[in-house]
């Protein structure tokens, strides 16, 4: 069986014949020498094809040179490739190149493999649409999400993706340390999880059902198991929203914890985990973070808050909520204040909130919920949690509720409840405003949104 060998690892190897594969991201070809770069998971090998002679420059490399990526190059035997292209394979044909690393400092990465053998395994149906090469794709968004599949190759347009992956690494080692145990929860559901009429109706053998708007049901239930849980799963919003923030159906960072004393336990706990995704995307998503010129925020040891009320004095506003240009006055503000490119703020008026949510004891018309901003924009939102069934049942009564509709859920609050709280944290939010990308869209593989069910 063939060893392979990862691109950004080849300087470990100089001198000794090793196997890479990937696909063919470019082909060059010069008087003397042609040039084949191969893309893999660790980033860009180049091949070098022919007898470039001692005195090859700099500018006889090609290829792209960003991101951190490691570059090498190989001179070759081709099998299965066809005629076209002085006999090397074309772009986005995945091959598997044996040759020997060979010292080479004016090469990127400092080697190259040369003497090379190039096996095909596989020849692309139709050129891609793109040329992938380029340090951007010349291509409308609409375009690059038509094409996905392929668009998705280009290092620019996945490490976004890496960053997530990172993130989602890192909010789970986070919880894991603090005690937490992942639940996976169902994505069909009987009724709405937090009421109105934004949700996504389904046939269940006959019966109505909906895709879940969240795990909140669940993750409030398992509390009463596990004490803390956590999950990582797709949540569904039949919102008619067409804008660069909302998608219908996004990946949600949930946690839930019992014996809180209010809110602010929930929020101590939000912390350690976004400074842990933070942690991760540093460590994990390095190449990624470079590519993309990625500024990563440090976390205060205690994230600044602020109570609505004064929220609302602040930017000068009676609204029952947070506008937009409000949550950007109030980042900048925290940044100005507070050296802090988060921001906690905490007590929205009950009306705003979920029936589950707990009312501030001192304040009953304000709620011990929190959001955090971060650049300007709310990424989480959580707080406390009622936790006694007649409490619930009250609180249902109170906005004409039928508690007969959610009595799967009150059930979990019949045989007692520690006081608790959570929280959720949409993924492609984050990294949207991690990476300081323009539309949300640009942080999902296969966005779903008002208009787009494909690819």
């Amino acid at each position: 069986m063939i060893s392979r060998v990862l691109s950004a690892e080849l300087a470990e190897h100089a001198g000794r014949r090793v196997t890479i594969a990937g696909w063919v991201h470019r082909r060059r070809h010069l008087k003397s020498v042609s040039f084949l770069v191969v893309r893999d998971r660790a980033g860009l090998a180049q091949v070098v094809h022919g007898h470039p002679g001692p005195a090859r420059t700099a500018g006889d490399h090609t290829g792209n040179h960003t991101g951190g990526y490691a570059e090498s190059h190989v001179e070759s035997h081709v099998e299965g490739a066809p005629a076209a292209g002085g006999g090397l394979p074309g772009e986005e044909s995945v091959v598997r190149v044996t040759g020997t690393v060979t010292l080479q400092p004016q090469a990127p990465g400092g080697v190259e493999l040369t003497e090379p053998e190039i096996e095909v395994l596989a020849e692309p149906g139709t050129p891609p649409p793109f040329d992938l090469y380029r340090p951007v794709v010349p291509a409308s968004l609409p375009t690059i999400l038509d094409h996905a599949p392929v668009a998705l190759r280009h290092p620019r347009l996945r490490a976004p993706l890496e960053i997530s992956a990172a993130s989602v690494a890192g909010f789970r080692e986070a919880l894991d340390r603090l005690g937490f145990t992942e639940i996976h929860t169902p994505k069909i559901v009987g009724s709405a999880t937090e009421s109105g009429a934004n949700v996504f109706g389904i046939d269940y053998f006959g019966r109505p059902a909906y895709l879940a708007q969240s795990p909140q049901f669940y993750k409030q239930a398992m509390v009463g198991v596990f004490e803390r849980v956590y999950e990582v799963g797709p949540v569904f919003r039949a919102e008619p929203h067409d804008t660069v923030r909302h998608l219908a159906q996004y990946t949600s960072l949930d946690a839930e914890l019992g014996f809180v004393t209010d809110h602010r336990d929930v929020m101590a706990v939000l912390r350690q985990a976004v400074a842990g995704m933070i942690e991760s995307v540093r460590h994990r998503a390095a190449p990624a973070v470079g590519l993309l010129g990625v500024a990563l925020p440090e976390v205060p040891a205690e994230i600044p808050a602020v109570h609505f009320t004064e929220a609302q004095r602040l930017t000068s506003s009676d609204e029952p909520d947070l506008a937009p240009a409000q949550e950007r006055w109030l980042s900048e503000w925290a940044l100005r204040e507070h050296g802090s490119e988060f921001l906690f703020v905490t007590g929205y008026p009950m009306a705003k909130r979920p029936f589950y949510t707990h009312p501030d004891p001192a304040r009953p018309g304000y709620s011990n919920g929190f959001d955090l901003l971060f650049r300007g924009l709310e990424l989480v939102t959580g707080g406390q949690r009622l936790h006694r069934y007649e409490d619930y049942t009250a609180a249902l009564a109170a906005r004409g509720e039928p508690a007969a509709a959610y009595e799967g859920y009150l059930q979990a609050f019949r045989y007692g409840m520690p006081p608790h709280g959570g929280f959720a944290l949409g993924l492609e939010r984050w990294t949207a405003r991690l990476t300081g990308a323009a539309n949300i869209r640009e942080t999902t593989a296969f966005p779903r949104d008002l208009h787009r069910l494909s690819p």
